[in-house]
C-alpha cells in the first residue's frame, strides 16, 4: 500500500507489557506493513527500572534485516554471535546486519542497576534488499560525534541513517534510507520529500504538519513524495523515516524476514536445532515460539 492521495495515513500501536515497562509497535500494521526498508518500528519505554531490575532480552536470532536502536535514556548492551559487546548510550547507534543469520543479546549493563534509572529508545528493522538477504552479518557501532549533526531552518536535525539535506551517515545501511532525528522548539520547518515513501513519529510536542495537528505518541505515513511543511511546533522532538518502497513482499515471522517462506522455515529448524553460532558470554537463549 503507498500513499499517493495527498493524505496523511495515521498508525495505531499495538501493545505489549514485556515486564519493566511497555513496548509500544507501530510496525508493520494492518494499515502500513512497512515504509520504505523499515519493516518494524517499536517505541520501548519510556520507563523508570527499579533498583536491582534491568532489560534482559535474552540471545535470539536473526535473517533479512539490519537492526538499529536509537536510545534517548539509558544504556543497552548489546552481544553477538560475532564476537561483539558492545555498550550504547543516547545519540550513538548499535547497527546489526543479520544477513544469512546472526544471534545477540540486549541487556540493562550488570555493574549499572543500583537505584532507579530510566530507559527509552526506539529499536526498528530494516529489510535487506533481495540480493543481499543472504550477506554476511556484521556489526558497527557509531559515536554520537561521527553523526552528522545540522540546523535547518528552525530544528536541529541529527542523520541518523541515510542521507539528508546533503549530508549521509556513516552507518552502512544497504538501500536509500532516510532516519533523521529532529528537534524544533518554534517555528517551522520545511520536510525533505527525496524518498518514495516516508513517516513520521512524534516523541515530544506538538506541530502541526499541512495542516494537521500531531501530538506526542502520534505515528504518521506522509503522502508520497509531496511537500510536508511544519507550523507552529512547540517544543516538538521527532524522527522521519523512509526510503524506497521494497519492491517484493517480506515475509516476517517472530525475528525472521524473507522474501521465501521456505528460508523462514529453515531458519525456524536452524535455531531449534542449535545451527546458530552462540552469542559470546551469553549462555541463555530464547526457545522458539510455538507459533
Amino acid at each position: 500500500m503507498t500513499n499517493s492521495m495527498g493524505q496523511m495515513i495515521e498508525i495505531q500501536p499495538k501493545k505489549s507489557d514485556i515486564g519493566d515497562f511497555e513496548v509500544r509497535r507501530f510496525l508493520p500494521s494492518k494499515v502500513k506493513r512497512s515504509v520504505g526498508p523499515f519493516i518494524f518500528f517499536d517505541e520501548m519505554g519510556p520507563t523508570v527500572l527499579d533498583d536491582g531490575a534491568g532489560m534482559d532480552v535474552r540471545p535470539h536470532p536473526h535473517i533479512g534485516l539490519s537492526t538499529l536502536t536509537w536510545l534517548l535514556e539509558g544504556e543497552i548492551v548489546h552481544r553477538d554471535s560475532l564476537g561483539y559487546t558492545q555498550t550504547i548510550r543516547p545519540g550513538e547507534v548499535n547497527w546489526m546486519t543479520a544477513g544469512r543469520g546472526i544471534v545477540h543479546s540486549e541487556r540493562s549493563p550488570q555493574d549499572g542497576r543500583d537505584g532507579k534509572r530510566p530507559l527509552y529508545g526506539l529499536q526498528i528493522w530494516m529489510a535487506l534488499p533481495s540480493d543481499k538477504q543472504e550477506i554476511d552479518p556484521s556489526f558497527q557501532h557509531v559515536k554520537a560525534d561521527a553523526l552528522p549533526q545540522l540546523k535547518k531552518e528552525n530544528a536541529e536535525i541529527t542523520v541518523i541513517a541515510g542521507e539528508a539535506y546533503g549530508e549521509t551517515s556513516p552507518v552502512q545501511v544497504q538501500s536509500p534510507t532516510i532516519y533523521l532525528d529532529i528537534k524544533v522548539k518554534d517555528g517551522r520547518l520545511t520536510l525533505p520529500n527525496d524518498y518514495e515513501e516516508q513517516a513520521v513519529y512524534i516523541i515530544k510536542g506538538q506541530g502541526v504538519f499541512n495542516g494537521q495537528q500531531l501530538r506526542q505518541g502520534s505515528f504518521f505515513v506522509l503522502p508520497n513524495k509531496q511537500k510536508t511543511t511544519i507550523d507552529q511546533a512547540s517544543d516538538l522532538h521527532f524522527v522521519l523515516l523512509g526510503g524506497q518502497a521494497l519492491k517484493n513482499k517480506r515475509y516476517l515471522w517472530w525475528n525472521f524476514a524473507s522474501t521465501s517462506r521456505e528460508r523462514i522455515e529453515q531458519a525456524k529448524d536452524d535455531w531449534e536445532n542449535g545451527r546458530f553460532d552462540k552469542v559470546v558470554d551469553d549462555e541463555e537463549h530464547i526457545p522458539l515460539p510455538n507459533k
